[in-house]
């Protein structure tokens, strides 16, 4: 379905920011934005627990974002969370209380997916060019770093340093001194010059900062004459003073300057430190500023997704090429699959529950690239740590949830809530795979399937279990199975004559 409008919420690990925009054509307009200075990365304890003030004040932005986007439909709406969530270690109790504040799903996305989303808003909000750019955003909990060309990212890194965690890590009761300064700048840089030597030899032609840190460093530096020749962005020069006139003053607090906005005061010690070492890493002499950031590239990607330019399939795409799959197997088991959710459903699946089981039978043996033994084990083990563009990673768990429980014992999967939809995706993928386990195109007997009971039910045409008993005697362990986990598996002979 094609929206209208739709809205992005950016919990980020400084600010939690709302925009709203109306689709027109292939081109999202904004209608409206709401920023709430959370500081959600100040409230992590030593222990990496989310402190209870901090909850709170997440829980506050989200009830004000929630009214403003209270009538619209879930699908128009994406909101994704960045470091503080992914390092958490009571995320999980936390995300619920968001999702209920918030009124909408929230997603916790990986490093380098945030760094894919950053780079595609940002280069929407960038004239068009074609020469390769670097994209760095320094967040409060996290910077990326994302060189790409046009609207495509090419290389992606997310190192774990932000505005916010430097400045409590270098600038704890926010004195600012030369030689912690030196220490702070220092640190970075032994953090990017991980991953300089494959971006400078990548290349780039252009600088691009994004994100509240890097606007506030540009505006202090262009409202204050401190660029060389007054040059616009950020300049090495610009910085060099900028750094000076912070250990002068003592403090950002103390800092004295048009363009020092007060919600960034807290922060911009550990920015400043951290785009300074960016500067001296990556050898950059200039940055100009783009405007869109992340929640744009959330909208700009939830519009792919209405025009079936879904990421996430060229991500599963590109995962059966690395991993060789067989790929007339996995999709004769797709097709089956599908076809089994759609009887199960009454024929109109959920679209989240069929994309799902799509993209599980099209990866269910990417772990035999790994060892044929336990080779679901495996692929659940790639699809759960991999990078894989598009997905958050709670579609990466369901994803992970149904290639583990695509063969073997159900007792690995009892942890999930007896009414989770997933359990009917398990059944649907079993069930083809056992049906195609001679790997050829012979024609299936005529099947069909439905819920019966707390399980589901499989009807088979009277005499094809006798003359196929390989295949009998797998379905007679596979009704044992699922009783093991207190489900339902029956299967009946039956004379039909409905269609294949």
């Amino acid at each position: 379905m094609i929206y209208e409008t739709v809205a992005a919420v950016d919990m980020g690990s400084n600010s939690f920011r709302l925009q709203v925009g109306r689709v027109v054509d292939d081109q999202i307009y904004e209608l409206d934005s709401l920023k709430e200075p959370v500081r959600l990365a100040s409230g992590l304890t030593a222990g990496k627990r989310l402190d209870g003030a901090a909850q709170e004040r997440g829980l506050a932005a989200l009830r004000l974002f929630g009214e403003r986007l209270r009538g619209l439909d879930q699908g128009a709406v994406r909101a994704v969370a960045t470091d503080t969530l992914r390092v958490a270690k009571n995320a999980s109790e936390f995300l619920p209380l968001a999702e209920a504040a918030l009124g909408f799903p929230i997603e916790v996305i990986a490093g380098r997916e945030e760094a894919r989303l950053i780079y595609i808003g940002t280069s929407h909000s960038l004239p068009l060019a074609s020469h390769r750019r670097l994209v760095v955003d320094i967040g409060g909990g996290s910077t990326e770093f994302i060189i790409g060309k046009q609207h495509d990212p090419q290389l992606m890194e997310s190192l774990h340093m932000g505005c916010v965690s430097h400045t409590l890590r270098f600038f704890p009761d926010r004195r600012i001194d030369k030689k912690r300064l030196r220490e702070a700048q220092g640190a970075a840089a032994k953090e990017i010059e991980l991953i300089a030597h494959d971006y400078q030899r990548f290349g780039w032609k252009e600088a691009v900062g994004s994100s509240g840190t890097a606007r506030a460093i540009a505006d202090i530096l262009e409202l204050n004459g401190l660029n060389p020749g007054g040059e616009s962005g950020i300049t090495r020069a610009g910085l060099e003073r900028l750094c000076a006139l912070l250990v002068k003053a003592g403090s950002a607090e103390a800092l004295d300057l048009p363009g020092v906005k007060g919600d960034r005061l807290p922060v911009l010690p550990g920015g400043v430190a951290i785009m300074a070492a960016v500067f001296e890493a990556l050898d950059i002499e200039h940055m100009t500023y783009g405007d869109g950031a992340l929640r744009l590239g959330v909208l700009y990607d939830m519009l792919g997704h209405f025009h079936h330019h879904d990421m996430r399939d060229a991500t599963v795409t590109q995962f059966r090429r690395r991993y060789q799959v067989d790929s007339e197997q996995v999709e004769r088991v797709e097709a089956t699959a599908l076809a089994a959710l759609a009887e199960l459903s009454g024929g109109e699946p959920a679209e989240a529950d069929r994309q799902t089981l799509s993209w599980a039978a099209r990866l269910h043996e990417i772990g035999i690239s790994v060892a044929h033994n336990a080779y679901h084990k495996h692929g659940a083990y790639i699809l759960t740590y991999a990078d894989m563009p598009g997905f958050s990673r709670k579609d990466q768990a369901r994803l992970a949830m149904l290639v583990l429980g695509h063969r073997g014992k159900l007792e690995k999967l009892a942890g999930i809530p007896a009414s989770d939809s997933i359990w009917r995706l398990v059944f649907c993928l079993r069930l083809a795979v056992l049906l195609h386990r001679t790997r050829d195109d012979r024609v299936l007997p005529v099947w069909a399937v439905k819920p019966h009971g707390n399980g589901f039910q499989l009807d088979v045409p009277s005499g094809w279990l006798a003359g196929n008993p390989w295949t009998a005697a797998a379905l007679s362990e596979e009704t044992a199975i699922w009783q093991q986990v207190g489900r339902d598996y029956t299967v009946k002979a039956k004379n039909t004559r409905k269609g294949a």
